[in-house]
């Protein structure tokens, strides 16, 4: 019997995958547990292996194709059996309607088809058509009768090489995110606040305790958003077409630079963690996510996020909502500035937090209440 194989599911919450490569092609052989594609969901690549060995008979979806789960998207043919005749018996199956992604990946190309056509076609015209590629059903005839002429491919040709030529598409996690960007900024009402905070104290803070155990600024961050959190619960919400929902547990993601985009693995209940619990999660996910090996759970069902670029040097930025979330907190640089402090202008490292949120959800002054509240967090 030939072995069918499906599109995953990962995650409670995944619906579907996209299709992101193929790394077998139809009737190249294929070892059990050997990657046979590759599929992205919620930004999170995964290597799908084989379920059998034999010979790939079929691949039912073409790349970046969008495929819901348990759906069939390759079959293999086993040993003893025809991956042929295989392949042919799943035209009449209910998946047929699958059949239309892969027929087009494997329509031969416009040099491979015998030009057609019922309008007459001059000797010349047709040779020159061929060897360009040219679809003669597509040129208008200028001869006698309507007749295609060798001028009139020509003109044809002349026209395609004259066409500018178009970028490389979007694919996979860059298309991903372009997609939800600019969902959420269509969708959402985002207004950005910014305010500076004292962050010496931080700073000392991180010094006694790296003799402990390693951190980062972005744990203490997470920290004092989280503790935060707890008391402005407006922005610890999700919010849908229906309804806003305020979340018991704080559960924040934090944005992680990969070569090819960003992605949020999510720190839970981080308001019931420990510093040290905090750091040792959020090292573990970053390592996982720039390695590829998180799950779509780790990924999904974030009540807020912290994005940093302060390591580049950047003072304060607009950070875009990751809906369905109705707030995202921007960290700054850490500068040294002439500050008054006790009376006094003296030297303090300043940071500058930038907190966008959507106004259809959260009003200005609570907005600004929690920016306070995270700000004397931070300098305590």
């Amino acid at each position: 019997m030939p072995v069918e194989v499906v599109m995953p599911k990962f995650g409670l919450t995944m619906q579907e995958g996209t299709v992101q490569q193929w790394f077998k092609a139809e009737g190249d052989a294929v070892e059990k547990g050997e990657p046979l594609f590759e599929v992205e969901t919620e930004k999170v690549l995964y290597e799908v292996e084989a379920p059998a060995s034999g010979r790939v008979a079929k691949l039912l979806y073409a790349a970046e194709a969008v495929v819901p789960c348990a759906t069939v998207v390759a079959v293999i043919a086993v040993a003893g059996e025809d991956p042929a005749v295989v392949a042919g018996s799943y035209r009449t199956l209910p998946q047929r309607d699958a059949l239309a992604p892969a027929a087009a990946a494997h329509t031969a190309s416009p040099e491979q088809r015998p030009a057609a056509t019922s309008v007459p076609v001059t000797p010349a015209a047709r040779k020159l058509a061929k060897d360009h590629g040219v679809d003669l059903n597509a040129v208008a005839g200028s001869g006698p009768g309507g007749r295609i002429t060798r001028e009139d491919v020509e003109a044809v040709i002349a026209g395609a090489a004259a066409a500018p030529v178009s970028g490389a598409p979007l694919r996979g996690m860059r298309k991903s995110i372009a997609e939800r960007m600019l969902k959420s900024l269509h969708s959402t009402a985002q207004l950005t606040i910014c305010t500076e905070a004292d962050v010496t104290a931080m700073l000392a803070r991180r010094e006694r305790v790296a003799a402990e155990f390693a951190l980062t600024y972005t744990d203490l961050l997470i920290e004092a958003v989280a503790r935060a959190l707890r008391i402005h619960r407006r922005l610890n919400a999700t919010a849908n077409a229906d309804a806003v929902q305020e979340h018991d547990s704080v559960d924040i993601g934090v944005a992680v630079a990969l070569d090819d985009g960003l992605i949020v693995p999510v720190i839970r209940s981080a308001d019931t963690k420990s510093l040290r619990q905090i750091a040792a999660e959020s090292r573990q996910l970053a390592e996982r996510a720039r390695g590829g090996t998180l799950s779509v759970d780790e990924v999904r069902g974030g009540t807020f996020t912290i994005t940093n670029l302060g390591t580049y040097g950047i003072d304060s930025f607009t950070p875009i909502l990751h809906t369905p979330q109705v707030a995202i907190l921007g960290i700054g640089r850490i500068s040294e500035k002439p500050a008054v402090h006790a009376g006094q202008i003296v030297p303090r490292a300043m940071m500058t937090l930038s907190l966008t949120f959507d106004h259809r959800i959260v009003d200005g002054a609570p907005a600004a209440a929690f920016l306070r509240q995270v700000v004397e967090n931070l300098q305590e």
